[in-house]
């Protein structure tokens, strides 16, 4: 099959599952494949057959080596075991990526949203909704805030996901949520020393829908990481992933000679 036949092959595919009725499938290619995101997202967590997931595997696996992929190898450190990286966290090589999460786990329902939730639950395929509601389901309640849970990365670059609900922010933080947020990244961390995660990519936790200041939320993130480091002498390499410029100048300037001393106040 084409990239072209794979998509409309899916798009089908799903449209025959659902109660979705009078869809008209467009013509040109980036609308089919708007509407194709679109029925990934809305898809509930369940079975698929082997065709479908083959299919939808080798179509995924192509539209990120189109968008290009970054191997950790290939980027150069801005402290000992520290990276700062600018570009889609669904395309970078590592051992695993960190996803910004929601209670329930199982991925963004929105079509189309441009949350990192939603993204990542798009280029991994349909398996990681049905993984986290499997975990979900063994667990029985919603994820708690500063906890951490791994998947497969399915069709990401990546080998795994790691899971973290960042606290929901309404104003300035409070002490509570700084120490909600700090707890994502030494959970995090723990989980992948624990799993033999060699490396992480974090993304900017709970600062997009979540509404955590983005200044406060990278000096929260690099001062965790590094007392994590400093106090477990834990060899796991850790990019720092953002997408936007601003974010990029925040964690760059953090970083950058003067880091030792950035951090605001204490994190507990």
């Amino acid at each position: 099959m084409t990239q072209d036949q794979r998509r409309l092959y899916l798009i089908h595919s799903l449209l025959s599952e659902g109660p979705e009725g009078g869809i008209v499938i467009p013509s040109g290619g980036q609308d089919q494949k708007r509407l194709l995101r679109t029925l990934f997202n809305i898809r509930p967590p369940r079975p698929a057959e082997k065709k479908f997931l083959a299919v939808q595997d080798a179509y995924l696996q192509e539209e990120i080596r189109q968008k290009g992929v970054t191997d950790l190898k290939d980027l150069r450190p801005v402290q000992e075991g520290l990276y700062l990286w600018r570009g889609d966290i669904t395309t970078l090589r590592c051992d695993a990526i960190v996803n910004a999460a929601n209670s329930q786990l199982l991925g963004c329902f929105v079509p189309c949203h441009g949350c990192i939730d939603n993204a990542i639950h798009t280029y991994a395929g349909v398996q990681l909704r049905a993984a986290c509601a499997e975990i979900m389901h063994r667990q029985g309640h919603p994820e708690e805030p500063g906890t951490a849970k791994i998947t497969p990365a399915f069709n990401l670059p990546c080998s795994y996901i790691l899971h973290t609900v960042g606290p929901v922010v309404h104003g300035r933080p409070t002490e509570r949520e700084e120490a909600q947020l700090a707890s994502c990244y030494r959970a995090c961390l723990d989980l992948a020393e624990h799993s033999g995660v060699k490396s992480i990519a974090f993304c900017c936790i709970s600062t997009g829908e979540f509404h955590f200041p983005n200044d406060r939320a990278a000096q929260i993130a690099v001062r965790t990481v590094k007392i994590y480091k400093e106090h477990t002498n834990s060899t796991v390499e850790v990019i720092f992933n953002v997408f936007r410029e601003k974010d990029f100048d925040l964690y760059r300037r953090l970083l950058g000679p003067d880091s030792k001393a950035a951090g605001g106040a204490r994190i507990r």
